[in-house]
This record gives structure tokens, C-alpha cells and sequence, in this order.
């Protein structure tokens, strides 16, 4: 699937339909950044919370099971719901009062847009900066890619690879600002495939595997902007 915005179009407002539990989730979230709640805060009774949003508690059991997968929310056995994650750079009272919401086609595509610019950069930066060690693990995740890729049943495997190449060439761009912004993007982006986002491995997962290489072999031969170029490209095709 291919997000991306045509100028200043807006983007497609055709609903498709949403559990309730995926809404209900969305919902907690901004429950919590409109009171300014912290990580360890204790969110209200799974009651209190079901009538505060207007949704039955078994609706709510579901969004909270969604929540804690993600690592927003940490439910204790006999003492309640907890805020588990820190806020990041999109959300809580320093972010100009927005609230990254996962489910929402708009942010989606701001999150695409954000994440661009960062993969660009580190990519370039990286190309110039590069160590041979660190040249070598982007080498070896993006050859992991390339076998899990052949391996399509096992989704999880590439999963894990892409991270690793993606975290190998932020850190060979040698900028620790950069592989914080990336690490933080690449959360919400789980987070908006977990929510509301499905998609289908297949081809597409090869394709992928090809994309980090152009960008591995970029960065070996001292490209900046080739990298920048095929990150790019790695980007958009997501």
C-alpha cells in the first residue's frame, strides 16, 4: 500500500468500518493526553473508564488488551490500569498540543512524511560516516532481509531484520538525534499497523529486501546522495 499526499489534497475521508474496540482505544489515548497523564499515573476503574467514554467494559477489555500489546497502557491484576510508556515528541503538554493518533489516516501520512526526512538524512550522513564494522552490520541485516524474505511465511523474522537495518544505518549516520527521531517514529508507525493498518507480505516483502540493498550498496560506495535517493524510494513504496 502506497500513503501519500498529492499536493494539497486532502486525504481520503471514505470510512471504512472500525471495530469498537480499535475507536475505544484511539479514545483512551486521547483520554490521557488531554489530562496531562504521566508514565505510573493510574488511569480511572475499568468502570469509571467504560462510562467515561461511553463504551461497554467488554469493548473496553479489548481496546486495553490493544493498548498493552503496544506499550501505551500496563494493566496490574488487582490494582488497576497504569500509563506504561513515556509520551514521546507527539503527544503530552510540550508537543504544541498534538497527539499522535494511530488510527488516523492524517497523522498516518504526517508520520510517512516525518519518517522520509529522517531515513534521508541518515542515509546520507551515513554514507560519508560509516565505519567498515558498521558497514558491515548494515550489510548483514540487509542480507537477513533478503533470506527472510524467501521465507514469507515468517513475517516476523523480516520484521525484525528491517528493524536491525534501519537502527544499523541511523547509528552509522553518527548523529544520536537522528536515531532517537527514528527509533520514535518506527514505535508509532508499529503502533498505526497494529491499531489500524493491515496490510499483505508477499512480493511486497521482496521488494523491500532489493530496496535495502540499493541503500546498503549506495553507502558502500560512498554515494550521500544515491543513499538519500534510495531511501527515499524505500520509503514511499511503504
Amino acid at each position: 500500500m502506497k500513503l501519500k499526499h498529492e499536493g494539497n489534497s486532502s486525504p481520503p475521508t471514505a470510512a471504512r468500518y472500525r471495530p469498537g474496540y480499535e475507536v475505544t482505544a484511539e479514545h483512551v489515548l486521547e483520554f490521557i493526553a488531554a489530562r496531562g497523564l504521566q508514565p505510573g499515573d493510574r488511569l480511572p476503574t475499568e468502570i469509571e473508564l467504560a462510562a467515561e467514554l461511553g463504551v461497554s467494559r467488554s469493548v473496553l477489555r479489548e481496546s486495553v488488551k490493544v493498548l498493552s500489546a503496544l506499550g501505551r497502557v500496563r494493566a496490574e491484576k488487582g490494582r488497576g490500569l497504569y500509563v506504561a510508556d513515556e509520551p514521546g515528541l507527539l503527544s503530552g503538554p510540550n508537543s504544541l498540543h498534538f497527539t499522535f493518533m494511530p488510527a488516523n489516516l492524517e497523522h498516518v501520512l504526517m508520520l510517512f512524511e516525518f519518517r522520509l526526512t529522517l531515513e534521508m538524512a541518515a542515509s546520507r550522513h551515513a554514507a560519508g560516516r560509516a565505519t567498515p564494522p558498521e558497514l558491515g552490520a548494515i550489510e548483514e541485516a540487509a542480507q537477513r532481509c533478503v533470506r527472510s524474505a524467501h521465507r514469507a511465511e515468517d513475517v516476523q523474522l523480516f520484521v525484525e531484520s528491517d528493524r536491525e537495518f534501519h537502527r544499523a544505518v541511523a547509528t552509522a549516520s553518527h548523529n544520536p538525534f537522528l536515531v532517537s527521531a527514528l527509533l520514535m517514529a518506527r514505535r508509532l508507525q508499529i503502533q498505526s499497523a497494529t491499531i489500524g493498518l493491515k496490510g499483505t507480505p508477499g512480493g511486497e516483502l521482496h521488494a523491500a529486501a532489493d530496496e535495502h540493498m540499493a541503500i546498503y550498496e549506495a553507502m558502500r560506495s560512498g554515494q550521500a546522495e544515491d543513499a538519500a535517493a534510495a531511501a527515499a524510494a524505500h520509503i514511499e513504496h511503504t
